[in-house]
């Protein structure tokens, strides 16, 4: 027999628990957090992008180089979205201590790193072994060592400025890219501008991420000096107009250049126009609280068979010619045996919002591939991200040659891009029925 004494105590937390369930204490909090670092090397470091350049040296700084990065938290996954200043997002190895160094002292479960791809960024490619860059490079090496203290202190940063979050999101279809690979009549282009808004609860930014696809290649190839090219000046115009930290995340540019014209030219021109075309779309989101708040990843890793064969020596000498020799001995410690790696990022948050990414420069027909066949309500796509896997074109393309198309810069086999994607997909419809 119960107790009236007991029966009233029951009764009270009865009540308690209906009440702490119908005002949503037991539910998960979407939580966010912002933070940057500036990554610009000192000068004398090889810069990457331009083959023409060999391994020349840096003069200074135009630009500054950053890294910027929100960290998303439901309340058991923990996942750092960042975009880096370089012509490429960290190595393999670089990638692995950086996420086990997170995961172990940060409790941060998955990254994605997003290269802008500015051809005016370091080499970040050399490691510390003979004829890698050992004893010639070593400002480089050093600079990698850091870049990967920074880049985890600043997500350290993001994480310790997590608060509870609201976050929503529009696209609108450009002309400020264009195919610069296909001769066709009607070329194949993604045109989407995608602003995603993060908000605390009270309504006060926390950031804004810029995705947009287009080659950062503007200024001079010959200026040895550091830039973010228009990403740069986009993401400073931003922050100038509407006083919110802007993280730019490109998107599927293995074939989009900048689509200038006489008032949109050169690096501050264009950076100006897609910054206004930003700020606009930035003012008309109106973020929300997600009702069911949920983080869901996977990082894979996948190895195909190279369409060139870097183990001759003829085709070796002409790499190491046409862009130098410890620079492609690091870049195939990566891709050993012929063989050639590419990872896949899936991110799906508060079952919405999908992010992809490829490490690689991806084809635009890729992208609207994956945008017309995701399951998930809004989907983006990250190229450049957490690793670089060179040109990943079309089957299109393929066949229709060209620059960034044919097997001396596309290493991996005919089709790759649409397994992937269609991998992606098919981890999304996962998620949603989980």
């Amino acid at each position: 027999m119960i107790s009236e004494k007991n029966k009233k105590v029951l009764t009270i937390l009865l009540i308690f628990l209906i009440l702490f369930n119908t005002l949503g204490f037991s539910e998960k909090t979407f939580k966010a957090g912002f933070a940057k670092v500036d990554i610009t090397p000192p000068p004398g470091i090889p810069m990457w992008g331009y083959g023409a350049r060999h391994d020349y040296p840096s003069t200074g700084t135009k630009i500054p180089l950053y890294f910027k990065v929100v960290v998303f938290d439901d309340g058991e996954n923990r996942i750092a979205v960042g975009g880096l200043d370089l012509g490429r997002s960290p190595t393999q190895r670089s990638l692995e201590r950086i996420l086990e160094k997170l995961k172990k002292e940060y409790n941060v479960s998955m990254v994605m790193l997003v290269g802008s791809h500015t051809h005016h960024g370091p080499v970040i490619e050399l490691v510390d072994e003979p004829n890698c860059g050992k004893g010639k490079f070593d400002l480089a090496i050093k600079y990698v060592e850091d870049l990967e203290k920074k880049i985890c202190e600043a997500i350290y940063e993001a994480v310790r400025n997590l608060s509870p979050a609201k976050i929503g999101w529009l696209s609108v279809e450009t002309d400020l890219n264009r195919n610069r690979v296909s001769k066709k009549p009607v070329k194949v282009r993604d045109p989407e501008l995608t602003v995603v808004r993060i908000d605390r609860e009270d309504g006060t930014p926390i950031s804004a991420l810029v995705n947009f696809s287009a080659h950062p290649v503007l200024d001079d190839i010959f200026d040895r000096r550091w830039s973010s090219d228009w990403v740069g000046i986009l993401q400073q115009r931003f922050e100038e107009s509407t006083g919110v930290p802007c993280i730019f995340l490109q998107g599927s540019a293995g074939d989009m250049s900048p689509n200038t014209t006489d008032e949109r030219k050169g690096v501050k021109g264009f950076g100006y126009a897609i910054a206004e075309e930003a700020i606009k779309l930035y003012n008309s989101i109106q973020s929300y609280s997600p009702k069911t708040p949920k983080i869901q990843y996977k990082l894979e890793r996948f190895e195909y068979p190279s369409r060139m064969d870097v183990s001759n020596p003829l085709i070796l000498g002409i790499y190491q010619q046409g862009f130098f020799p410890e620079l492609v001995n690091a870049l195939l410690k990566e891709f050993n045996n012929n063989k050639v790696f590419v990872n896949l990022t899936t991110v799906l948050l508060n079952k919405e919002l999908a992010l992809i990414g490829g490490s690689g420069e991806f084809f635009s027909g890729l992208a609207l591939q994956l945008k017309k066949n995701s399951p998930a309500p809004k989907t983006i796509f990250l190229g450049y991200c957490n690793g670089h896997s060179l040109y990943i074109p079309t089957k299109e393309a393929v066949e229709e040659g060209g620059y960034g198309a044919d097997p001396m810069f596309a290493w991996v086999p005919v089709g790759t891009g649409e397994e992937l994607i269609e991998k992606a997909c098919e981890n999304l419809q996962h998620f949603l029925s989980e």
